[in-house]
């Protein structure tokens, strides 16, 4: 039977649209985030649950999606396995500065942070449990690019090092078939 799983990256934020890499800090959608985190609610009103990650950039876009008042809403589940990798003391720098460093720190931690692995097995630790409860059904992920990357890495075995080397595309969503945990 398995799960459909979509993933969503977060909004376009503030830090997007000047070039910081926000990490674990909150960040603010942009008016173009808004915008586009109103188009997410369209897009996705099919999915049975919305699971988020708590940082408040993520919170924000699916509250703008699935507004409570209007009746759009959605079961919405904020997880902490759902976060941006965390930078340490590159929060809040430069993507440019950032994205330079990426493959360093796939297996070692980022200075006061954490690794790619890490977040990879806190990934895990999310399907192994939406595997349990979502049978048949379609669950909506909402969060970041490392938490693409390590979807990309667990389901499809896409390498971490082409992952985080890769630049950035957005676009409507990602789709993956659970069909077991682990694959």
């Amino acid at each position: 039977m398995g799960v459909r799983l979509v993933y969503e990256t977060h909004s376009v934020t503030v830090d997007n649209e000047i070039g910081i890499a926000t990490g674990v800090l909150p960040g603010e959608l942009s008016q173009r985030g808004r915008e586009l985190a109103v188009e997410l609610g369209v897009r996705r009103r099919d999915v049975d649950v919305v699971y988020c990650s708590d940082l408040r950039r993520a919170v924000q876009t699916v509250e703008i999606a699935f507004p409570v008042r209007d009746g759009a809403g959605k079961e919405v589940r904020l997880d902490a396995r759902l976060r941006e990798c965390d930078y340490g003391i590159y929060n809040g720098r430069p993507v440019s500065e950032v994205a330079a460093l990426r493959r360093r720190y796939i297996d070692v931690p980022w200075p006061g942070g954490q690794s790619y692995r890490d977040v990879v097995a806190a990934t895990a630790s999310f399907l192994e449990d939406c595997m349990k409860e979502w049978q048949g059904r379609t669950v909506l992920v909402v969060a970041h690019s490392a938490n693409r990357w390590a979807l990309q890495n667990l389901l499809e075995g896409v390498p971490l090092e082409e992952l985080v080397d890769a630049p950035f595309a957005w676009r409507p969503g990602w789709e993956f078939t659970v069909a077991t945990w682990p694959v």
